[in-house]
C-alpha cells in the first residue's frame, strides 16, 4: 500500500566465516562467506516529497549526504528507472558503527530500496531488488535478503544454509580505522594460504552444533587485518577467556563479535570488555532472523 512517509530499520551483519579463494580478472576477489544479520539496526524515515531530488540528513556530521552515500545513489536509482514523482527527504539515524565489517552502508542502501518499493507499491519481489542493487555494491543484495545465507561470487551469489542455532552475540569494534580495500589488496593467496573450512561451518549449522560452528569458524582476512591491528586478536582471546565459544573477526575488520550461550554471560563479558579496551564499542544482541 503506498505511503507518504515510513521508518524502516536496516539490519547490521556479521560474516560467520570467510574465505577468499581467487582474485579475477577485473580486480574482484571471489568469496565464500556465511552472512547473518543481527539485531543491531540503523533507522531511515522517508517522506515524499512534491520537490524533485533525494534530500539525506543525518545524526553524523562526519557522513556524504549527497551521491556519495549508497542510500542516495540507490534511491536516485530507482526515482530515475521507474520515473516516481516528486522525491524524497531522508533521515538516518546511524547506530551500526562505520567502517566497522557490518554492512552498514549496504543495509542503508537495501532498506532504502525496501521502503521505495513500498512507499510506491511499485509491487517490486525481493529479487528485482537484488537485481538491481548489486550495480551498486556487492553486499547490497544480501542485504535485502537477511537472515542467514552463503555468499559466493563478489558476495552476489545467495543461497539459504540452515539457520544459526539460538545464541547471545557480543560485538566490539575497537577505535581504529579498517580500509577495506587495503585488506584486500594485502591478502596473500598461494598454496601456503590456510582457508576456513566453509562447507564443515555449514555442516554444523545443519546439525544444529552451535560448539562444533564454533570451533570450526574461520576468516581469511584476519591473516591481513591482525597484522596490520594487533589488538582485533587480544578482543577475540579476550572473548575465550570470558566465555564465548567462540570468537572472530567480521568481515574485513575490525568489528569482533563472540557467540555467547546465553545474554548473562554476553552481558558480563561486555562490562569487562569496556574496562579493558578503552573507546571501544561493545554491544549484546541477537540473531535477526
Amino acid at each position: 500500500m503506498a505511503a507518504d512517509s515510513m521508518w524502516i530499520n536496516a539490519p547490521a551483519k556479521i560474516n560467520i566465516g570467510l574465505d577468499v579463494t581467487g582474485k579475477r580478472e577485473d580486480g574482484y576477489h571471489e568469496i565464500r562467506t556465511i552472512m547473518q544479520s543481527i539485531k543491531l539496526f540503523d533507522r531511515l524515515t522517508l517522506t515524499k516529497t512534491r520537490a524533485p531530488g533525494v534530500r539525506l540528513s543525518t545524526n553524523l556530521k562526519f557522513l556524504p549526504t549527497d551521491d556519495n552515500n549508497l542510500i542516495v545513489k540507490s534511491a536516485k536509482m530507482l526515482i530515475k528507472e521507474f520515473d516516481l514523482p516528486g522525491g524524497l527527504n531522508i533521515n538516518l539515524e546511524k547506530r551500526i558503527p562505520v567502517a566497522a565489517g557490518m554492512a552498514g552502508g549496504s543495509t542503508d542502501a537495501a532498506s532504502t530500496m525496501l521502503a521505495i518499493n513500498q512507499m510506491y507499491d511499485m509491487g517490486l519481489k525481493d529479487s528485482g531488488l537484488m537485481k538491481r542493487a548489486v550495480k551498486l555494491g556487492a553486499d547490497i543484495p544480501y542485504c535485502i535478503m537477511k537472515g542467514t545465507a552463503l555468499a559466493e561470487g563478489i558476495g552476489e551469489k545467495l543461497s539459504t544454509v540452515p539457520k544459526l542455532p539460538g545464541c547471545t552475540i557480543l560485538l566490539v569494534k575497537p577505535k581504529i580505522h579498517v580500509s577495506t580495500k587495503d585488506v584486500y589488496g594485502g591478502l596473500v593467496l598461494n598454496e601456503n594460504t590456510v582457508h576456513p573450512d566453509i562447507d564443515k561451518m555449514i555442516d554444523a549449522m545443519k546439525n544444529k552444533s552451535l560448539k562444533t560452528l564454533c570451533d570450526n569458524m574461520g576468516n581469511i582476512l584476519e591473516s591481513v587485518t591482525i597484522s596490520l591491528h594487533p589488538e582485533i586478536a587480544d578482543i577475540k582471546q579476550f572473548m575465550l577467556d570470558h566465555g564465548a565459544l567462540g570468537s572472530l573477526m567480521s568481515g574485513s575488520g575490525p568489528t569482533v563479535f563472540g557467540i555467547y550461550k546465553d545474554k548473562n554471560s554476553a552481558q558480563l563479558a561486555k562490562e569487562e570488555a569496556l574496562k579493558a579496551f578503552d573507546k571501544s564499542f561493545a554491544f549484546v544482541t541477537e540473531l535477526y532472523r
